[in-house]
């Protein structure tokens, strides 16, 4: 039987509770843990899943679990949850008021209640998070180095430009050098880091402690997400990640008999990606005009034509949940290979970026020792 959720983006969710202060999926993809993280989440469903299909009831499960959590504010959230059970409320009504939880996970355990499967769609929010982690390991596996050696080579840089260049300068002042260009260039570059490199720094610092403050404004989400897509490697690895994880979320609500259109209403709520949403957006209204699925996704960029004609055969042969599931696997396995060939791609140019950069200043240093020693000789 199909659990309809009628105008969801008109309805009145109770008010966040202030007992748990760390907002959840601010981004889809960080680099640092936070309360309730997603590998909290992944070992919290999976954990509850195999407890519900063990036979024990809501409250002991939910007690075990809390008794488990190492984190006090982990501890606490489950808590208030266990609270609100015992007075009488839902687990999907419990966890609405808790911030670290999403309405994405407040439908999907409000339909596992409403149909009798918690355990089962438990289980499947567990995947969920667990398919999500792999895709934020894959991240960090592919960026790390590059960013490594991609900082040293700015402080190697900077380095040489604070202190390398102005003693070759002094050199050539004291012995009236006529400098090439080049080296002319870089003595210029070494005065204005000398006089302006702390504002650089200033900037960047303010930049890095305003960053929560800029991603609430959706101008700025706009231009940071529309940025990342047009980066080389890294735009279409992350575009794959989004659409692994919109197909996923797809084939989990489909599973649970949700709508179309309300499946595409709670992912467009979960996932923190402005293209995605704004494609998710106009998709949403599209099918409430009458369009298909597939006709509706035709009409953006942001989908491939895998996924649009698969999505045709879906609606052809009613096999929604099938097709999400198995355009979910395919991207899957694309964000593995994507982020191996990003770092093995990545290491090689970033290294060779590096190389010319200190050779440039390395020869534009040495260019007038050369004249220097054949006047001296």
């Amino acid at each position: 039987m199909a659990f309809k959720l009628d105008n969801i983006p008109q309805q009145k969710t109770a008010p966040k509770s202030d007992k748990n202060s760390v907002s959840f999926l601010q981004k889809e993809i960080t680099l640092f843990g936070s309360p309730f993280s997603n590998k909290v989440k992944e070992d919290f469903y999976t954990e509850l899943s195999v407890l519900l299909k063990a036979g024990v009831n809501l409250k002991d499960a939910l007690e075990l679990i809390q008794n488990s959590q190492k984190k006090k504010q982990n501890k606490d959230t489950l808590n208030f949850i266990s609270e609100d059970l015992i007075s009488g409320q839902s687990l999907s009504n419990a966890i609405q008021v808790q911030k670290p939880f999403t309405d994405y996970e407040y439908y999907s355990l409000r339909i596992g209640e409403e149909t009798g499967t918690l355990g089962q769609v438990t289980e499947q929010l567990g995947d969920f998070y667990a398919r999500k982690n792999e895709q934020r390991r894959n991240l960090i596996n592919a960026l790390t180095y590059p960013i490594i050696i991609l900082t040293t080579a700015v402080l190697v840089v900077a380095f040489m430009l604070q202190f390398v260049v102005p003693m070759f300068e002094d050199i050539f002042r004291q012995q009236n050098v006529e400098l090439p260009a080049i080296t002319k260039f870089i003595i210029k570059l070494s005065g204005l880091m000398k006089d302006y490199g702390w504002i650089v720094l200033t900037i960047i610092a303010v930049l890095l402690f305003s960053k929560r403050l800029f991603n609430k404004k959706q101008g700025y989400k706009r231009f940071k997400d529309n940025l990342i897509l047009k980066l080389p490697f890294i735009g279409s690895f992350v575009k794959t990640v989004y659409l692994s994880q919109f197909t996923q979320a797809v084939s989990l609500l489909t599973a649970s008999k949700v709508p179309v259109v309300n499946s595409i209403q709670l992912v467009k709520q979960m996932i923190d990606f402005y293209p995605l949403q704004s494609a998710l957006e106009q998709v949403e209204q599209d099918i409430l005009k009458g369009k298909s699925l597939s006709q509706s996704l035709s009409e953006h960029h942001f989908f491939d034509d895998k996924m649009i004609a698969l999505v045709k055969v879906s609606e052809e042969t009613n096999q929604t949940e099938y097709i999400f599931d198995r355009l979910n696997k395919q991207y899957n396995t694309q964000v593995q290979q994507q982020s191996k060939m990003l770092s093995t791609l990545m290491e090689p140019f970033i290294i060779l970026f590096v190389g010319i950069l200190v050779g440039v200043i390395l020869i534009a240093m040495y260019l007038p020792m050369f004249k220097l020693s054949s006047v001296i000789g």
